[in-house]
């Protein structure tokens, strides 16, 4: 019970995780998962099974996930992984940014997110795949790789307007 209350207590001294929805700054993070365990003393938080990080109309739901605030609050990083780990906010009223990859890295003080390993970002109708995307959530800038190899290539896909 006590290490669950400081468990808890580590959780939140790391809220310092918000994204692009107007709304979402001002609301608290909720992380869920089947098990939890980290080092107050690292820094490190681990969830595992089952995990989802609420936040206003932000969701991510992965496997596992760490957080790392080794440099302090409002700077940590949040590091989703599974098969796949997904990602999905309402932008500004916006329609839905959604993401899916084996990996999403989200950079508190950067803003960013990088999806690695059969990496997608979708927005009203149109996609981007790539061994690697990197996304920054302000300025709504995106940057896809593929993973070197000429057989695999990044691939967009524009919807015509009113076709989602």
């Amino acid at each position: 019970m006590k290490s669950n209350i400081i468990l808890l207590s580590l959780c939140l001294a790391f809220s310092g995780f918000c994204l692009a929805g107007p709304d979402d700054f001002k609301k608290e993070i909720q992380v869920g998962s089947d098990r939890q365990f980290g080092s107050i003393k690292d820094k490190v938080m681990t969830f595992v099974d089952n995990v989802k990080v609420q936040q206003g109309s932000l969701l991510i739901e992965a496997d596992k996930l760490e957080v790392l605030a080794t440099a302090g609050k409002g700077k940590e990083v949040f590091i989703a992984s599974g098969k796949p780990a997904s990602y999905s906010q309402m932008l500004d009223g916006e329609k839905p940014i959604k993401a899916k990859a084996n990996e999403i890295r989200y950079d508190v003080a950067e803003g960013t997110l990088v999806l690695t390993g059969n990496a997608e970002l979708s927005q009203n109708g149109s996609m981007v795949q790539g061994a690697i995307i990197k996304y920054n959530l302000e300025k709504q800038e995106l940057e896809a790789e593929s993973d070197g190899k000429k057989t695999e290539r990044v691939t967009t896909v524009f919807s015509p307007e009113g076709k989602e």
